[in-house]
């Protein structure tokens, strides 16, 4: 992943373009969810662990994302997925909105990798 820019209007449209090209790819229900690489927290089945592989909102709010706990590569499991998501993010659990949800991109885990 590059290193973000100085100038953040850039930065965030450019963010932004890899976000919908990428979009184009994600499977449209939580049912084929299985097979992809990286699809948003919001298409994933709850009971599943995954890790979280990028942010796609403002600086502001990856900054505060990381201070919960939701930064890339850590391993989540979504307990919840119905009007709010509730996520097991170090052994805390952590609400957000369904359109946040959408926005945190998440891989399925491997064999032998888990939360505990």
């Amino acid at each position: 992943m590059s290193q973000p820019s100085l100038c953040m209007k850039n930065s965030w449209f450019q963010q932004l373009d890899e976000h919908n090209s990428e979009r184009k790819n994600w499977p449209q229900s939580s049912d084929q969810c299985d097979q992809c690489e990286t699809c948003p927290l919001n298409r994933i089945k709850a009971g599943i662990e995954v890790r979280v592989k990028k942010l796609c909102v403002s600086p502001e709010d990856q900054r505060r994302l990381r201070e919960i706990g939701f930064g890339e590569e850590r391993i989540i499991r979504l307990l919840t997925d119905q009007t709010n998501y509730i996520c097991q993010v170090c052994n805390a659990r952590l609400a957000i909105s369904r359109k946040l949800a959408g926005l945190i991109l998440v891989e399925p885990l491997g064999p032998g990798q888990t939360l505990s």
